[in-house]
């Protein structure tokens, strides 16, 4: 039984190889990737990088839009074949996207791509991981969480090299081939529901005994989906999550701010670097205190990411002050993905983990559309520093709520 099974032979590990796949793969390909096609496809198309990078909001529009229906999917019907498929259909996509030839077309792709993200990204490694494991579960997801920029790392190379070599077509065929023939058959073979699939316990619990009913679980400080929001706590998780992402999309404007104070691009490109070392780093760091504390997770994601902030907004006084910044940022970037997940399961519990979260998903996909887009705008109208100062501000109420949130937990 699972009492006798040894700590390394438990199969959920196994999930989180899973998982660190999907996120490795099909998200580092999706998200990490996606910056080294806007310059050769708009020029094959004849229009703008604005214009072709607005794919990328469509996406995340539908992602906001499916994720309800996805949370409760999830939990009626198989894991398993609901991420195996979605992977499938976003190979599909992917060398659907090498053979479009007009802009519309790759709106649409966009949009598939989303339905595919809501499940492979915001549902897939938060829900497993908490029906697998009872212990460690902020490291594993970070864990998970960080192989998308592992996968950023690995991939960014190959799609460059094959883009130079033989065009962006290729690339993106070649990309969802490798989506589509190789780890979307390994996710269809590997993954399992639950623990009880496997005549298993999830890692953790030491006996039957110990595994909650629902009702033992909502008097442990589990709550259900339909008492969660009904509370007020509820609606300021949702606004954590929005503000977090929307503060983490500031990322995408470092680079031009770096080359704004007459540096040079590449020293622009290691501040960039020290951003993805900070989320590296960060998505461990934070996964591992969360399991021993979440209010000192959610103090170390805030407020890293406003030091972070303030030292690249006094960027006069030299690229090391640029660069510590930078990567103190990449600190919040983090706390995206792995604070969001851990102050949810933290303040509602696991009985309803993956509807309650999907919800959270929801604002972290809208704070995406809407803040990647608005920041230019804004910075249009005023300046790099002012955005910054937007960001110090999110941040600042992302830490009332998030001390809040707990406090009203206890």
């Amino acid at each position: 039984m699972a009492n006798s099974i040894k700590a390394g032979r438990h199969y959920g590990f196994i999930i989180v190889a899973c998982c660190c796949l999907m996120m490795g793969v099909n998200i580092g390909i999706t998200f990490s990737c996606a910056g080294i096609f806007y310059k050769p496809v708009s020029s094959s198309l004849g229009v703008s990088v604005g214009e072709f990078g607005l794919y990328m909001s469509i996406m995340y529009i539908a992602s906001t839009l499916i994720l309800p229906i996805g949370g409760k999917m999830i939990e009626r019907f198989s894991a398993r074949w609901l991420l195996a498929g979605n992977s499938a259909l976003m190979g599909l996509t992917l060398c659907a996207m090498g053979m479009c030839t007009r802009l519309w077309e790759f709106y649409v792709a966009g949009a598939v791509l989303g339905i595919t993200v809501a499940f492979l990204l915001y549902l897939s490694f938060p829900t497993l991981i908490n029906r697998w494991f009872r212990v460690k579960v902020g490291l594993l997801m970070g864990i998970c969480s960080a192989a998308s920029g592992v996968g950023g790392m690995i991939f960014n190379p190959i799609g460059a090299s094959i883009i130079t070599s033989y065009g962006w077509q290729t690339a993106y065929i070649s990309f969802g081939l490798f989506v589509l023939l190789v780890n979307s058959p390994l996710l269809a073979l590997l993954l399992r529901d639950r623990p009880s699939d496997k005549g298993l316990l999830p890692y953790g619990e030491k006996s039957q005994e110990d595994a909650p009913s629902p009702d033992k679980a909502a008097a442990a400080g589990g709550i259900s989906f339909a008492k969660a929001v009904r509370m007020p706590v509820f609606y300021g998780v949702v606004v954590f999550s929005f503000l977090m992402m929307a503060m983490s999309t500031l990322n995408l404007f470092i680079p031009n701010y770096v080359t704004s104070l007459h540096f040079t691009l590449e020293q622009a490109s290691l501040a960039a670097s020290a951003v993805m070392a900070g989320v590296m780093i960060g998505k461990l760091a934070l996964g591992h205190i969360n399991d021993r504390n979440c209010l000192a997770g959610v103090l170390v994601t805030t407020l890293g990411g406003i030091s972070g902030l303030l030292l690249m907004i006094a960027g006069n006084w030299g690229l090391a002050i640029i660069i510590s910044g930078a990567f103190l940022f990449g600190w919040a970037y983090a706390g995206v993905t792995v604070q969001t997940a851990m102050l949810t399961r933290t303040v509602f519990g696991s009985v309803d983990y993956a509807r309650i979260y999907s919800i959270m998903s929801m604002a972290l996909a809208a704070g995406g559309a809407i803040a990647s887009g608005g920041w230019g705008l804004i910075v249009d109208a005023t300046s790099f520093h002012f955005i910054f100062f937007i960001g110090v501000g999110m941040l600042l109420v992302c830490t009332a709520i998030g001390t809040v949130a707990l406090v009203k937990r206890k």
